[in-house]
């Protein structure tokens, strides 16, 4: 028999793959074109053409042992130091390749970084909605997750209700912005209050409280808002990055954290971190990638797109009574809906072949998930569905 954590994990499996697969099973019955599947996170927009002549110039140019074979647990130092550099001359710093470790991901580097951090019964606490892998995340190590609500006009933190909730057993914070599901960037001044809040309460406690940033959306912005960077504002701050976004490349599973070098007790935590990327079976980020990364520093993929299919459907969808956050970031809508019970709205979505994910699946119930890292086409075409969705219930 499989082990009691992991049948609980089976029971609890994500809502966002089990909607993606529900897309397959319709498809195949009505058709890929009259299937609405806006479920999973999946990017559209074609990755940078740089990439694409970057992986053959490599292939072509380098023998199969540079690029293909083992490297330090941390990644190749040269990647890693071209990283540092490219991220100190964007936002002023002073990293080396000390800093930075590469990781399949920023799943799995959030991972390792839980994995170097936490003894059983420590505490990570998290702003709803959240990435529902945090749960998973947190209990891989025995830790307990703590939900702080956000405010829903805005999705901002609700700062009084987080100062409340950080005890002495408070390891972790993680925030994720560009958020997802809602699309939110967390502005300079939340920033700034999260770390007077998190000073503060480390004195209380004199315990270390690490301030974690999971930014696979960073790049994916709108309106030249600004994403504040986080080692700026705070000693004890970590930053899991994955190109997974930024180059359309989610399959590839190539990321880095950086880390603070003013992080307590920042070389063991360094040196835990190369650890456990080899005893967790990461061993290493893919090799070809980090090469890949290394000549493309800077690249991005079409942003505009991602605004376009924004703009089309959110301004569609308020215009048919839906109440929405406008996202800054992202690729994400998420409106309330327009019932209490939003698995069941989801569920009534389905009858139009809408596919669309709960906010319950978030930690935000009375809302639902809108992925549309999908082509403008199916954008238009999902419209009056969406219509015939709303008519359920607005008279």
């Amino acid at each position: 028999m499989i082990s009691n954590k992991m049948k609980d994990l089976v029971a609890g499996s994500s809502t966002i793959r089990a909607m993606f697969e529900e897309g397959k099973r319709l498809s195949a019955i009505y058709g890929e074109d009259n299937v609405f599947d806006f479920s999973l996170g999946n990017p559209n927009v074609e990755p940078p053409e740089v990439v694409k002549n970057t992986i053959i110039e490599i292939l072509s140019e380098e023998s199969p042992n540079f690029v293909h074979g083992y490297m330090s647990n941390s990644g190749y130092e040269d990647v890693r130091l071209k990283i540092a550099e490219f991220t100190n001359k964007k936002h002023n710093l002073n990293l080396t390749e000390n800093n930075i470790v590469m990781t399949c991901g920023a799943a799995g580097g959030l991972n390792i970084i839980f994995k170097t951090l936490m003894n059983p019964g420590d505490e990570v606490i998290t702003f709803a909605p959240y990435f529902g892998e945090y749960r998973a995340y947190t209990n891989n190590y025995d830790g307990n997750l703590v939900v702080v609500p956000s405010n829903t006009d805005t999705f901002e933190p609700n700062l009084e209700e987080f100062e409340n909730k950080i005890t002495s057993k408070t390891k972790i914070v993680i925030i994720n912005s560009p958020n997802n599901p809602t699309g939110v960037i967390y502005s300079e001044e939340v920033i700034k209050s999260l770390a007077n809040i998190l000073n503060k309460k480390q004195k209380e406690f004199n315990s270390s409280i690490y301030l974690i940033s999971d930014e696979p959306y960073r790049e994916i912005v709108y309106d030249d808002i600004k994403v504040p960077y986080l080692l700026s504002y705070y000693n004890n701050s970590i930053i899991g990055y994955s190109y997974s976004k930024s180059l359309s490349l989610p399959g590839e599973r190539i990321g880095y954290i950086v880390a603070n070098s003013a992080l307590d007790d920042f070389d063991i935590f360094m040196q835990g971190l190369n650890v456990a990327n080899r005893v967790l079976g990461f061993v290493n980020a893919p090799s070809l990638f980090q090469r890949v990364i290394a000549r493309t520093l800077g690249a991005e993929v079409d942003v505009d797109i991602y605004k376009k299919n924004r703009d089309l459907l959110y301004n569609h969808l308020t215009k048919i009574g839906f109440s929405c956050v406008k996202p800054n970031g992202a690729f994400y809508l998420f409106p309330k809906s327009l019932i209490e019970d939003d698995v069941k709205f989801c569920q009534d979505a389905k009858k139009f072949n809408l596919l669309i994910v709960p906010g319950t699946a978030f930690g935000c119930p009375g809302h639902f998930r809108i992925s549309y890292c999908v082509s403008y086409d199916k954008i238009e075409k999902s419209l009056a569905a969406f219509d015939k969705l709303a008519k359920l219930y607005l008279v």
